[in-house]
């Protein structure tokens, strides 16, 4: 047989495609642009949340047996916890009755005031109640889910209470539950008002210490704040109302070497344990726009001078 007619090709058992170096490349290029498109595009939000919404029924299934078990533990609470409970609450609410004494004559002389300083009445918020699923699975962030999301109206950014305090913020909303970011978590800060001094700072929260708590930065070492100070929301912010409690002053130390005070403050809300909370509409939705400024009229110059 000639030479020439010889077929000189590999077999189709030796034919490889591109080497592996290339496919390393490509993938690698390829994951690097669906990273970056997703953090300024957002192409995989509705994916997100079309797979939120299927697996949202599988989560609540998963989740019977543990309600079983809480309401089995509660079946079974002896009758001395549930007399501590009664003089706990007998307690409180006695608290309760004489605050709300002192806080109708406060009232009064409020409306007073306002009514002669002609000042605008305060902002109303729309609320309705929710009820926390299951803690988020990200074991690095203080996160929970709530059975409420864009079918109830809940909007990204809509302040949460319980029956104390502020506990978070929605970060982020599904069509059928919603994400909120408590206060102790490390990257949500919210500013606060001192009600014993009027003074203002930002608390941001601190996840390590003492299993959750929160911590005024960036106050000077001789700033007027002590253990007991009751913070409170300051509203300069546009988002939360102001007056809702935040935390409470645990802790401050200064040193003659430091330019900064470290103080430590307790969440006046149940981060780690809540159950019902109260989610408020945004309160940027509720404040005037600003208004236009104003456009300069131009002098005209007069002649024979510069």
């Amino acid at each position: 047989m000639p030479l020439g007619t010889l077929d000189r090709t590999p077999p189709p058992f030796f034919k490889q495609g591109p080497s592996s170096l290339s496919k390393l490349v490509f993938f690698s290029t390829l994951a690097l642009f669906l990273m970056v498109a997703d953090t300024r595009l957002k192409i995989s939000q509705p994916l997100r949340a079309a797979v939120g919404t299927v697996l949202y029924p599988a989560q609540w299934l998963v989740m019977q047996p543990v309600y079983l078990m809480q309401n089995a533990g509660a079946y079974f609470s002896t009758v001395q916890s549930a007399q501590q409970t009664e003089a706990a609450a007998r307690q409180k609410l006695a608290l309760q009755a004489l605050r709300a004494t002192q806080v109708e004559q406060l009232t009064l002389e409020n409306n007073r005031l306002r009514k002669l300083l002609a000042l605008r009445e305060q902002l109303s918020v729309a609320s309705q109640p929710a009820e926390v699923l299951y803690d988020a699975a990200d074991p690095y962030t203080r996160k929970v889910i709530i059975d409420r999301g864009m079918a109830q109206g809940i909007e990204a950014g809509s302040p949460v209470l319980d029956e104390s305090g502020v506990l978070g913020q929605v970060t982020r909303v599904y069509p059928l539950v919603s994400e909120v970011t408590l206060v102790i978590d490390r990257d949500q800060a919210i500013p606060v008002l001192n009600t014993r001094t009027g003074a203002r700072s930002v608390a941001y929260g601190d996840p390590v210490t003492h299993g959750g708590a929160m911590e005024l930065r960036f106050m000077p070492a001789d700033a007027d704040v002590q253990a007991g100070d009751l913070l409170t929301t300051s509203g300069v912010d546009g988002l939360y109302p102001p007056g809702l409690p935040v935390a409470q002053v645990t802790k401050v130390e200064r040193r003659a070497d430091a330019t900064f005070a470290r103080i430590y403050c307790t969440p006046k809300a149940l981060a780690l344990g809540a159950r019902h909370v109260m989610v408020l509409a945004p309160l940027r939705g509720q404040i005037p726009a600003p208004p236009a400024p104003e456009k300069s009229v131009p002098v005209a110059k007069r002649k024979g001078r510069p």
